[in-house]
């Protein structure tokens, strides 16, 4: 099963009682605030869910594609990580 945007959105609507329109305000406000903090260098924590930060992946030497002999210089980047919490583990394992 795979939940999009607007799947979610009649989810949160329904749950929390509040309008469509609200539900995706509220995921919008969540999703902003989370990657102006990554962005600013910081960690947004969810106790029992997880944590998102921002590291940066080291530089490396790669392969062309498009050429397998001619080898290239991979730059750093800074890359999203998700660290899923306990309680999002132990609900994991516990599925069939």
């Amino acid at each position: 099963m795979k939940m999009n945007k607007a799947e979610l959105v009649n989810v949160l609507s329904e749950q929390v009682g509040v309008s469509k329109k609200q539900a995706e305000e509220l995921i919008e406000t969540f999703t902003k605030t989370v990657t102006k903090t990554l962005k600013a260098g910081g960690e947004v924590t969810i106790a029992g869910f997880g944590a998102f930060s921002a590291k940066q992946r080291a530089g490396r030497m790669g392969v062309n594609p498009q050429n397998p002999s001619e080898k290239i210089q991979i730059p750093p980047v800074i890359v999203p990580k998700f660290k899923a919490g306990k309680a999002l583990k132990d609900a994991l394992k516990g599925r069939a």
